[in-house]
């Protein structure tokens, strides 16, 4: 298995724990899938990803609804995406996707947070280069009438880098700019997608000691409490 298999493995025991955290991210992701391409799933591939994913997330109709009416809103202002770059205790290279309608108390927020935890906030392009961007899909199993390794040679015109089982449901890495082409082929071949996105791999990651990553998780934890900072992602072996 890959670098993604491997990453996933570790992210398992460390998933969004608290469930209105993972609410707020993907009501924010529905406000802006909105703004950027109107209402209807069926025109807006971002927010048909959106949809799919409170789907996985059984996040409750009423929080859609909301969303929804929060992004029609014309007083509603549209969140703004950044990066944030920089490293944690012990040389871990840290990657922050933020949205936010206020970016200076977001820049704020992530400086405290860094400056409190022994961590050192970065310039843009300090750390971005030492990780991959990928798109991610899970898929239903049951759609799937081949074995994996002639699903992988079925996508390799879409570059697919891995394919694997998971408890959740077939999934699928491949590089970043390839997200619209394999959502329109899946929903051609009739293959229900049960969740998709983006992550960032890290290229290298470093093994620590219980000690220090108890150093890295602190500054982790504190950010991830964060309202504003959607995905954190980190160089520290899982």
């Amino acid at each position: 298995m890959g670098r993604a298999f491997e990453l996933r493995k570790g992210r398992k025991m460390k998933r969004w724990s608290a469930m209105a955290k993972t609410f707020t991210r993907i009501g924010k992701d529905i406000v802006m899938a909105i703004k950027d391409g109107g209402t209807n799933p069926d025109s807006n591939s971002r927010l048909r990803a959106v949809m799919q994913n409170a789907k996985a997330a059984n996040m409750p109709k009423e929080n859609v609804e909301r969303a929804i009416k929060k992004a029609t809103d014309k007083d509603t202002a549209n969140y703004k995406e950044a990066l944030f770059e920089g490293y944690a205790p012990h040389g871990i290279a840290l990657v922050l996707e933020t949205a936010t309608d206020n970016n200076n108390r977001t820049v704020a927020n992530v400086r405290s947070a860094f400056n409190k935890c022994d961590g050192n906030l970065g310039t843009s392009g300090s750390v971005i280069f030492m990780f991959d961007h990928v798109c991610t899909f899970t898929i239903k199993k049951e759609d799937i009438t081949i074995e994996l390794e002639e699903l992988e040679l079925e996508l390799i015109d879409f570059e697919v880098e891995e394919v694997f089982d998971d408890e959740e449901g077939v999934i699928i890495y491949a590089p970043f700019e390839q997200f619209g082409a394999i959502q329109t082929y899946f929903e051609g071949e009739n293959v229900e997608i049960l969740s998709s996105g983006f992550e960032r791999i890290p290229t290298t990651t470093t093994k620590l000691n219980e000690e220090q990553q108890a150093d890295v998780e602190k500054l982790l934890e504190k950010l991830e409490e964060d309202d504003d900072v959607q995905n954190v992602y980190h160089s520290m072996e899982m």
